[in-house]
C-alpha cells in the first residue's frame, strides 16, 4: 500500500474516533474513489502516490464544481458543505503555484515555442506541451490554459 493511501486511512480512523463527520465522510468517499481506480481495468493494481494524488485532485475539483452548481442553484448550505470538503482535500495536495510563478513558467514556455517556430494562437498546443510537465499537480489545467492564452494574445 502506498504511504499516502495509508495516511488517508489513518486519518479516517482518527476522524471517526474524533466524531468529525466532515472529515470522515470526505475521506471515505476519497478512499472509495482510490479503490475504484485500483480495480478499474482488466487487472487490479495498487496505485502509486502520484496516482493517488491525481485521484485526490480530481475529487477536490469535483467538490469545487459541485459547490459552484449548488450556489447557482440557490442551495447555499450544500454549497458550503462541498466547499468545506474541497478545502479539506486540498490539505493533502501539494501547494498550488501562485499567479506570478505560473506566469513566469508560461512566459518561458511561450519563448521556447516561438524559438521552435510556433506563433500566434495556434501555438497553444505546443506551449501546453512544454508547460504541463512543469506544472503537473501544481496548477489546474484551466488556470494554465488561461495563462497560456493571455501570453499568446
Amino acid at each position: 500500500m502506498t504511504t499516502l493511501k495509508a495516511k488517508l486511512q489513518e486519518d479516517l480512523t482518527t476522524a471517526i474516533r474524533a466524531r468529525n463527520e466532515l472529515a470522515s465522510s470526505t475521506l471515505r468517499l476519497t478512499l472509495s474513489a482510490i479503490t475504484n481506480q485500483e480495480v478499474a481495468g482488466k487487472e487490479a493494481r495498487v496505485l502509486s502516490d502520484e496516482e493517488v494524488l491525481k485521484v485526490i485532485a480530481k475529487e477536490a475539483k469535483k467538490r469545487r464544481e459541485a459547490a459552484d452548481a449548488f450556489a447557482q442553484g440557490g442551495r447555499p448550505e450544500q454549497a458550503a458543505r462541498e466547499t468545506a470538503e474541497g478545502e479539506f482535500l486540498d490539505t493533502y495536495l501539494p501547494k498550488q503555484l501562485g499567479e506570478a510563478e505560473l506566469d513566469a513558467i508560461v512566459a518561458q514556455a511561450v519563448e521556447e515555442a516561438r524559438a521552435a517556430g510556433a506563433e500566434g494562437p495556434r501555438a497553444m498546443g505546443a506551449v501546453m506541451k512544454i508547460v504541463n510537465p512543469k506544472v503537473a499537480g501544481l496548477a489546474e489545467g484551466g488556470r494554465v490554459a488561461a495563462a497560456v492564452k493571455k501570453h499568446l494574445s
